[in-house]
């Protein structure tokens, strides 16, 4: 006779409820179900998020308030909320905040890719800077400036339309290139981020013929573009941008549980259910819009895409960068990095030139640190 609870196994153990309404969680850690979806609860995740999302909004008003005239943060909040009126007001909204906004949203669009790459590569350098992505869309951006003779502070039929659509384009031409000389049966990451270099090189190669052959004015303008640059932003390149990032960074973090799924590896992932090529296929389509958007809005920023997903898996704890850390963590660098390089420097140098600085050593710094882990 079996003992109440035991079930048909008879083991004397309590079958864990597998119900559709509950979240089965590990010992001591708590679920949270919100509708269909259901979700560990990390209190460090979700403790670090916060603190990343209250240093960018902090960031917001002192890029904002930092200039060649110095605006008060009070002025600035007051501004925000409509209650100020004035020279300073046009400042703060016309000016300034375009500039910081778009910061923000480079840097969210650009560590929400990056997590989504490494996560799905399964390697810390499967980024949008090194598969491809980036090159594909600066090599359609370029193309839209040097033949179509257009920029953000020229043209605007080019702004509406034309340059995010052509780095749309190009990022989507350059993953799919990637992923099909990338697959034999299947995507290993180290085969992806071996032919993302290629194809890197050779959009590189591209882009450098592109300048070549332009006049001198487009590729002045498209020069200044691709080191990733701030300066020439406006509320024409806000908008795109934002409508992006409300519709694609929501979608991303419903892939979260999938992407956690794809860890343990294809055929554990096909065995509980999981459409392992087609949440592929979202996963990539995500990750090139998400940059597509952010490369056209401010150029290639070098670098954020590849550390900030590093530095919100260490600080998090986790097996893979969390998403929205990521993200959060994207706005405080290119945030801090354009407030760096209008406050430090006597000129404007452009904010791309800050990021590659701080994420060309980390690079090297984690190669060397794979190469020793591989000779031990």
């Amino acid at each position: 006779m079996s003992a109440t609870g035991t079930g048909a196994t008879g083991t004397g153990a309590a079958r864990p409820d597998t119900s559709p309404n509950t979240v089965p969680t590990a010992p001591g850690r708590r679920g949270v179900v919100v509708g269909p979806v259901g979700l560990a609860w990390r209190p460090r995740v979700f403790w670090y998020t916060v603190a990343a999302l209250g240093s960018a909004v902090l960031l917001v008003v002192l890029g904002v308030a930092i200039g060649s005239t110095w605006i008060t943060p009070v002025t600035v909040v007051r501004s925000l909320l409509g209650l100020e009126t004035g020279p300073d007001a046009f400042i703060v909204e016309n000016l300034r905040l375009p500039r910081v906004l778009t910061g923000a949203l480079v840097g969210l669009t650009l560590g929400v890719a990056g997590a989504l790459t490494q996560t799905f590569t399964r390697n810390p350098l499967g980024t949008p800077d090194i598969i491809g992505v980036t090159s594909g869309a600066s090599v359609g951006a370029v193309a839209a400036i040097v033949l179509g003779g257009g920029t953000y502070s020229v043209s605007a039929i080019v702004l509406g339309g034309g340059i995010p659509i052509a780095a749309t384009i190009g990022a989507l031409v350059a993953a799919v290139a990637v992923y099909g000389l990338g697959w034999r049966g299947g995507v290993q990451s180290y085969r992806l981020v071996l032919v993302g270099i290629g194809v890197s090189a050779t959009l590189d190669a591209v882009t450098s013929y592109l300048l070549v052959r332009a006049k001198i004015t487009a590729a002045a303008a498209a020069s200044q573009w691709l080191v990733g640059s701030l300066s020439s932003t406006s509320w024409t390149t806000v908008w795109p941008l934002l409508v992006v990032a409300a519709v694609a960074v929501p979608l991303a973090l419903a892939t979260s549980a999938a992407l956690g799924i794809g860890q343990l590896g294809d055929e554990v992932a096909t065995g509980v259910g999981l459409a392992v090529q087609r949440h592929r296929l979202v996963v990539i389509a995500l990750a090139v819009v998400l940059t597509a958007a952010a490369v056209a809005a401010a150029g290639p920023v070098g670098f954020v895409a590849f550390v900030v997903p590093q530095i919100g898996l260490r600080l998090a704890g986790t097996n893979r960068p969390p998403l929205l850390l990521a993200g959060a963590l994207g706005a405080v660098l290119v945030l801090a990095a354009d407030l760096l390089a209008r406050a430090a420097f006597p000129w404007q140098v452009p904010v791309g030139i800050v990021t590659t600085v701080v994420g060309a050593p980390y690079l090297i710094w984690l190669l060397v640190r794979h190469r020793k882990e591989m000779s031990r």
